[in-house]
């Protein structure tokens, strides 16, 4: 799973508020409802140990994947000891319907070492000038944190309570997408956070469990769609996760979701993230500009989607839960670059920015970098 050190690839796309007309979901063929002969798949390779470990050396090894690198690297920079380990998370995306999903080649990157006196120490590339130095506290209003840091401190909080990290924890996250990519960010960062600090405070030789931290997840962080963090931390290459509701109230998780085949390279398909993104600031005040930038984005990402299936795209629909900045779209390969040069004329004509596209591979779930 490898992707670019920083930014995106498809340049920035405000959200818009209104949304654009209901795309259609993916045809049935696309998507062969084909399950997998096995279940949840055993978790990747044994963390090292988290107190004798003398680092993760990810930072200078020429080989490992720029991402790894650059987070290891950044944790040692900015908190004066390497890591303990490195986690990559892939981010998700629906397959038009909340019960279908899958994982995208492109990860956010989490390097965590532990700690003794009590302290969280969290930072960020995406926030350079926002990290912060905080006290672990199990109950009480938590400390005043930058705006990015909230949600990872609310689960460190919530696992320390659980006996991950009591200690505290040294902790540097950065992503391969930024959030104007249009994927939901929150559930790849939270599930790379949670593996991170799970494995430098779990014995050696042991993985993280996953289904314990995704149930800490949901309690700690209850906003979050349970739906991708399920594909973050369980999917496969070249497979979606089928989601069922379960017949029995009890019934383990593991008998409710089974793989199916999705890997559009197989069948001569493409699937894109296709972001529209935001025009010249115009003279409105600070709200009436926003609430204007919303609707023209809203507007011309319902111009993309047509253009894009009149020039042959198969199928177009939102990543996440609602429509907001950007679509994926599923095409034949070879109407890739008509698809691309109808939507740029388009746009060109009308003095509008070009949208950005994004190839997507359907990816495993989260692993420990070695």
């Amino acid at each position: 799973m490898t992707g670019p050190a920083t930014g995106t690839a498809t340049g920035t796309a405000p959200a818009p508020a209104a949304p654009a007309p209901a795309p259609a979901a993916p045809p049935a063929s696309s998507v062969p409802a084909a399950p997998d002969a096995s279940s949840v798949p055993v978790a990747s390779p044994a963390p090292s140990p988290p107190s004798a470990d003398p680092g993760v050396d990810i930072a200078r090894r020429a080989t490992a994947d720029p991402l790894f690198r650059l987070v290891s690297y950044a944790l040692e920079s900015a908190h004066g000891r390497p890591p303990a380990a490195v986690w990559s998370a892939p981010y998700a995306f629906h397959l038009g319907s909340p019960h279908l999903v899958a994982a995208a080649g492109w990860p956010v990157a989490a390097a965590a070492a532990p700690r003794t006196d009590g302290l969280v120490r969290l930072s960020s590339l995406g926030h350079p000038a926002d990290g912060c130095d905080v006290p672990l506290t199990l109950s009480g209003p938590p400390p005043a944190t930058p705006a990015w840091a909230v949600r990872p401190y609310a689960l460190l909080r919530a696992m320390a309570r659980a006996g991950y990290g009591r200690g505290g924890t040294d902790l540097h996250v950065q992503g391969s997408l930024t959030p104007a990519a249009g994927l939901d960010t929150a559930e790849a960062t939270d599930c790379a956070v949670a593996l991170a600090v799970a494995d430098v405070h779990t014995g050696a030789g042991e993985e993280p469990d996953r289904a314990h931290l995704a149930r800490l997840m949901a309690r700690a962080l209850p906003d979050g769609d349970e739906a991708l963090r399920r594909a973050v931390l369980y999917a496969r290459p070249g497979r979606a996760l089928l989601l069922g509701r379960g017949s029995r109230p009890r019934e383990s998780r593991r008998q409710r979701q089974r793989y199916v085949a999705f890997d559009p390279a197989d069948s001569g398909a493409r699937l894109v993230l296709l972001a529209v993104r935001a025009g010249p600031g115009g003279a409105h005040g600070p709200a009436d500009g926003a609430a204007h930038r919303a609707a023209d984005l809203a507007a011309d990402l319902a111009r993309a989607v047509e253009c894009a299936r009149r020039a042959g795209a198969l199928s177009i629909w939102p990543p996440g839960r609602r429509p907001g900045r950007s679509v994926l779209a599923l095409l034949p390969e070879a109407r890739l670059a008509a698809v691309r040069a109808a939507v740029a004329e388009d746009f060109r004509g009308r003095e509008r920015p070009v949208p950005r596209f994004l190839n997507i591979a359907v990816a495993g779930a989260a692993r420990r970098e070695e």
